[in-house]
């Protein structure tokens, strides 16, 4: 049905952009839920969830796309076929969860249940060893080179190194890309797996790009100068960069729906959407993560450790005033196991934004996050919240949408904006026992696939 409307799209834009973008979603959905079928007859119930909360996700996204284009039958019939087909997903995800958190008795098997509903899942119990599981392996040998000059043996561009890696790879394809400045947009399908880019360091180590949704036929989601596909991704000491500016509104400095990847020392710097965390699990460990308006977004199960993250300045005029979310998780299902957990992590300004706050605060309120989907998840723990963070801590998206059933947490926070007595009341205090639920172990089975020397 959408190569019929593909046929018929050649004098619209908006429906051209839609096609592609429905295209793109519904291959990777099939893709999910094949995996997720071979994984459930060996007991692999969380990775079978962690790839339908995605498959359902992409079905979304079609439907969202198509949405946008809504000016013929055909893509009126299409939209409700979709919308028919994210129920059944639905459904099926729901399924899955109740094994997952249930097990084999099903007479306990219920309606998917979140922790406003006072349900935490089943997990291990544990202490430190839940929470540090390594990181970016040690020992590396280097595939490729990548450096501005393109000399004999070394590619000019990282797409170029991108495109020689293998199919399907199952070792680790590692490109080293060699300090400079990389002007161009990345690209890394679904096919090239296990790809690694090992950088020189933050700030030596450049790929920039300036897209953004301002441009004619571009998306949040094409604006991103980095965007990954490919499970098992890796990258270390590079910085991602969208210089589109202030007045650009969405533009992405890397995006990543790689499932089981690895992000560490690595710099994302950019203003509003920074950073899509667009689906499946990711590990950032020491980052940097620089933005305004909903800078760290998506709907992946992510963990951010020991990362600092920065508010930048975001308007012209910026005495007038501005309020800023650091987050914005778009779960819309309360069966998908996504959700953004920041462990050990320091919230705070730039240089040049903090004498703009200290300038006059009352103006420039700064928020934990803000709920894009009505089942937002994101939790903070052991982190150092500055004093630009808002005493109610989190923000509406619109109205009421989503404040019954989000469900945003804190634990043992410190500094001037950690202050839990002016939090908005629909936010929660994580009990104890229940901490290691967002462990690397527990929310994203890191023990299974993040290396450890």
């Amino acid at each position: 049905m959408v190569g019929s409307i593909a046929e018929s799209s050649s004098d619209s834009l908006n429906r051209t952009r839609a096609v592609k973008s429905c295209l793109e979603g519904l291959h990777n959905s099939d893709y999910r839920i094949s995996l997720a079928n071979a994984a459930l007859p060996s007991g692999k119930t969380k990775d079978a969830r962690a790839w339908m909360s995605a498959a359902l996700m992409y079905q979304y996204g079609c439907w969202s796309a198509l949405k946008n284009a809504n000016d013929t039958q055909l893509v009126n019939q299409t939209m409700s076929f979709v919308n028919s087909l994210t129920e059944l997903s639905s459904n099926a995800l729901s399924m899955v969860a109740s094994y997952d958190d249930y097990g084999d008795d099903m007479s306990t098997w219920a309606p998917p249940k979140t922790e406003r509903d006072g349900f935490w899942g089943r997990g291990f119990d544990g202490g430190s060893e839940l929470w540090s599981r390594g990181g970016f392996p040690s020992k590396l040998t280097v595939d490729v080179k990548v450096c501005n000059e393109g000399r004999d043996g070394c590619y000019k561009t990282v797409q170029e190194a991108v495109n020689a890696a293998p199919d399907l790879g199952v070792k680790w394809f590692v490109i080293h890309i060699m300090a400079g400045v990389y002007e161009e947009t990345v690209r890394v399908p679904l096919e090239k797996n296990n790809v690694v880019f090992l950088g020189d360091g933050m700030g030596k180590t450049v790929i920039t790009g300036s897209l953004n949704v301002g441009l004619k036929g571009f998306t949040t989601y094409d604006s991103a100068t980095v965007g990954v596909v490919g499970d098992g991704f890796m990258a270390k000491g590079i910085t991602f960069q969208n210089t589109a500016g202030v007045d650009a509104h969405q533009a992405v400095a890397f995006r990543s729906l790689s499932d089981r990847s690895v992000i560490e020392n690595c710099e994302f710097l950019g203003n509003q959407d920074t950073l899509y965390a667009h689906s499946l699990r990711q590990f950032y460990k020491s980052c940097r993560i620089q933005g305004n308006v909903d800078f760290i977004f998506g709907n992946s199960a992510s963990i951010f450790q020991d990362c600092h993250i920065l508010i930048a300045p975001r308007q012209a005029n910026p005495e007038k005033g501005e309020k800023n979310a650091l987050t914005a998780h778009s779960r819309r299902d309360p069966a998908q196991s996504t959700g953004f957990v920041f462990q050990n992590c320091s919230m705070n300004g730039t240089e040049e934004y903090m004498r703009l706050y200290k300038s006059n605060p009352k103006v420039h309120k700064n928020f934990l996050g803000r709920p894009w989907k009505e089942y937002s998840r994101t939790v903070f723990i052991r982190c150092n919240m500055e004093q630009l963070i808002a005493p109610q801590g989190w923000l509406e998206w619109d109205s009421d949408a989503g404040l019954k059933t989000l469900f945003y947490g804190e634990f043992e926070n410190t500094g001037a904006g950690s202050e839990l007595s002016q939090r908005v009341p629909w936010s929660s205090r994580i009990p104890a026992e229940h901490v290691n639920t967002y462990s690397v172990q527990n929310f994203i089975q890191g023990q299974d696939w993040i290396p450890t020397n």
